[in-house]
C-alpha cells in the first residue's frame, strides 16, 4: 500500500491517493482534480472517497469522476446530488489486500466521517494537531465533535498516525492528553 498526499485548493486542503495492488481511491479531492490525476497516473482510481461535503473538500469530484469513472462515496447526512453510494458507520471497504474501515465521526458536519487502514487515520476535519476542527459552519456541533473524538478515535492505538484534512501529520498518543 502507498500513501500520496496533494496539497490542493485556496485553503490546502490534503488530499491522499491510497494505492494497492494498482487500484486506488482518492479521499477529498477539493480541488485541481489535474494535478490529483497527475499524481495518480498508472494507477487504476476506483473509489472517491469524501470525509464531509464542504467545499473545499469536495471541490475536485465531478471532473474527477467523470475522467474516471470512479464512484463517489459519503456518508448520507452529508449527501449531495450526483453523488453514488452512501458510507456507513463500521463498513468495510476493500482495496486490493487493504481494508479500510469507515468511522462516522460527527461534529465537524453531521455526516462526518474518518477513514482507517492499518496503523493510519484519515480524519478529515475531525481531528487535527491541538484539537478538534472547527465547528462553527452550518450543522457543527462542538459537543459532538469532541464526543466522536473521544468514543471513537481515542480507542485508537497511541501509534496511529492521523493524517487530516489540512496541515501536518499527528498520532493519536499526541491528540490524548487534550481530552
Amino acid at each position: 500500500m502507498t500513501i500520496n498526499r496533494i496539497i490542493v485548493g485556496e485553503l490546502q486542503t490534503n488530499c491522499y491517493i491510497i494505492e494497492s495492488e494498482g487500484e486506488g481511491i482518492v479521499i477529498d479531492p477539493g480541488a485541481e482534480p489535474e494535478g490529483i490525476l497527475n499524481e495518480s497516473k498508472g494507477i487504476n482510481i476506483i473509489l472517491i472517497l469524501l470525509t464531509h461535503n464542504h467545499f473545499d473538500h469536495i471541490g475536485g469530484v465531478v471532473k474527477l469522476k467523470a475522467i474516471t469513472a470512479a464512484t463517489t462515496a459519503i456518508h448520507p447526512l452529508d449527501w449531495i446530488d450526483g453523488f453514488d453510494k452512501e458510507l456507513n458507520d463500521r463498513e468495510k471497504i476493500d482495496l486490493g489486500e487493504e481494508q479500510i474501515d469507515v468511522i462516522h465521526t460527527p461534529g465537524h458536519t453531521p455526516g462526518s466521517c474518518c477513514f482507517f487502514v492499518k496503523d493510519i487515520l484519515f480524519s478529515g476535519d475531525t481531528l487535527f494537531p491541538g484539537g478538534p476542527g472547527n465547528t462553527s459552519l452550518q450543522g457543527g456541533d462542538e459537543n459532538e465533535i469532541k464526543r466522536s473524538i473521544k468514543e471513537k478515535l481515542l480507542s485508537l492505538p497511541d501509534e496511529t498516525k492521523v493524517y487530516p484534512g489540512h496541515g501536518p501529520f499527528t498520532t493519536i498518543g499526541n491528540e490524548r492528553y487534550l481530552y
